[in-house]
């Protein structure tokens, strides 16, 4: 499946229909579109409806394969992409949403490595296996500022707590992240009491809290608490902060990492401020919206 087989007609015949293919990273799963022909913008009701799996298609994130900017274009970005959450509300960056729309565009140009343009700054991106893609993401930053925080706090040593969850690190990497360490992951507890941290007053727009158990200088189990509130299956940005973190709290001089998320598990590697994750993508279906239904394709 590559995007030369997006469907481009409802079986009804209707101009309103909208073209998707579905895929997920780790079961971390996308209602693709692309937008580089059809400039329709989405409405953040239309985004919520279609990421309900009760009533659209069912996804963690909305994503949008754009035209790159100008700029964008000067700096070899073969297209853009644009992140939704099922709030809809927009992020600027996801990994496992990087593999997959690198994928497709592999998939339609054949070739092995392209740089994907997203409001977090460009992505290098290569083929590493028939399904499976690399992702070059970051800087990743520490600077308060940049979450935004309420206040100016020490990010190396938040002072923010619930249950297990202590000492944690704030790090930035095109989306907001906290991360804890604990003795032993249990993602009960991720449920429990990382729902406090999400909301504390600190976090006036939210952040991702990740729960990371260090079993080995080079193996990191870990959960993600995501917003705007809910427990996800893999989180690559959440992956890459949580090996900087160990490193950057001097748990570890690693700097090469295979994160076990729950659906399973991403390489990443630490180069200065930087990480190239490494994971698989797949297919799920495709299909149609139009209006209040959706028509599916499962080949």
């Amino acid at each position: 499946m590559s995007l030369e087989r997006f469907p481009h007609e409802s079986p009804t015949g209707s101009d309103t229909s909208r073209a998707f293919v579905k895929m997920h990273g780790l079961r971390n799963h996308f209602v693709i579109f692309d937008r580089r022909l059809d400039r329709r913008a989405f409405r953040r009701r239309d985004i919520v409806r279609i990421c309900d799996t009760h009533v659209g298609v069912g996804g963690d994130q909305l994503l949008t394969i754009e035209p790159p900017s100008a700029d964008g274009l000067a700096a070899g970005a073969r297209a853009g992409m644009r992140i939704f959450n099922i709030d809809g509300r927009e992020v600027s960056a996801c990994g496992n949403a990087t593999r997959c729309v690198a994928h497709l565009l592999f998939e339609e140009t054949g070739g092995d490595a392209l740089v994907l343009e997203s409001s977090g700054g460009l992505l290098k991106c290569r083929r590493t296996g028939a399904m499976e893609v690399s992702v070059e993401l970051g800087p990743i930053r520490s600077d308060w500022r940049l979450f935004p925080m309420s206040r100016e706090v020490e990010t190396l040593h938040l002072p923010v707590e619930s249950g297990p969850l202590a000492d944690g690190v704030a790090l930035w990497i095109g989306n907001p992240h906290a991360v804890f360490f604990v003795d032993r992951l249990d993602t009960g507890d991720v449920v429990r009491f990382a729902p406090a941290i999400q909301n504390d007053p600190l976090f006036p727009e939210g952040v991702n809290v990740g729960v990371a158990e260090l079993t080995d200088p080079s193996t990191i189990r870990l959960a993600v608490w995501e917003r705007p509130g809910m427990l996800t299956e893999a989180c690559g940005t959440g992956a890459c902060v949580a090996a900087y973190a160990a490193r950057l709290k001097g748990l570890t001089p690693e700097n090469r990492f295979t994160v076990h998320l729950p659906a399973g598990s991403l390489s990443i590697e630490i180069s200065g401020d930087m990480a190239v994750m490494s994971g698989p993508v797949a297919y799920c279906c495709r299909g149609t919206v139009d209006g209040g239904e959706t028509v599916y394709d499962f080949d």
